[in-house]
């Protein structure tokens, strides 16, 4: 017997600009496949769940799609991870947060509004002026394979200091890709390790955060008129739990 498991196209936040025209990716979608038991056997692997890899193989596993895995920027991760817990388990997530219980209907989630005219050279590759010390630093957006380098490096850097806590500015080296025109790394190191104020640091988050493209995965809270980010977990994927 045969049998064909329906699918979906994901249209990714980044709308596919932030890749080369040579990358599947580029495209602006994703095919996935909608959850079966053997996704469900990936969700409650406890070894998986232990070393924190538990979501990126079930979303490896539901990807119809002949794509890179470590190519995808988190921001277009994150629109498959949604998708993926709509076709598996519907669109309302119920949640608890600050002792309420809370349900967002996933459907309604947006991809944030990107600024065309800053992916239109389709190069993950962008600028910034810190505004204290008017240095200018080229940047790109962090894509799954360098959080894996990240996450490797810092665990190494932890084990020759067990007390330091190295993952903000291990991320910046990683993402900033030249200090005034230099693309040295050992000059970008330097820079982040000794002469990047918090100010500085503080507005180029602000600036990143605006400028990379992503799921708006933020709710309004009761009582308030302020977003918080929609707590996930395990629980998002496996409502059972």
């Amino acid at each position: 017997m045969e049998f064909k498991l329906p699918t979906e196209i994901v249209k990714l936040p980044s709308q596919g600009l932030i890749y080369p025209e040579s990358n599947p990716l580029s495209s602006g979608e994703v095919e996935v496949k909608y959850m079966t038991a053997k996704e469900e056997d990936i969700l409650t692997n406890s070894n998986y769940i232990n070393d924190g890899t538990v979501l990126d193989r079930l979303m490896k596993s539901l990807i119809v799609s002949d794509i890179n895995y470590d190519d995808l920027i988190i921001g277009d991760k994150n629109a498959i991870m949604v998708a993926s817990r709509i076709l598996g388990y519907g669109k309302n997530y119920s949640f608890i947060y600050d002792g309420e219980e809370y349900t967002v209907d996933l459907t309604q989630l947006e991809n944030k509004e990107l600024n065309l005219d800053l992916f239109k050279n389709r190069e993950n590759r962008f600028s910034f002026t810190l505004p204290s010390t008017d240095v200018t630093i080229e940047f790109k957006i962090l894509t799954h394979g360098d959080e894996k380098r990240i996450t490797e490096e810092v665990k190494s850097l932890k084990k020759i200091n067990s007390e330091s806590s190295p993952e903000l500015t291990t991320r910046l080296k990683y993402m900033i890709l030249s200090v005034n025109g230099s693309t040295e790394k050992k000059d970008i190191r330097e820079f982040v390790d000794n002469y990047l104020l918090a100010q500085d640091a503080r507005a180029f988050r602000a600036y990143l955060n605006e400028l990379q493209p992503d799921v708006d995965l933020t709710f309004f809270r009761r009582r308030t008129e302020s977003k918080t980010q929609i707590p996930i977990g395990l629980s998002f994927f496996w409502p059972d739990i």
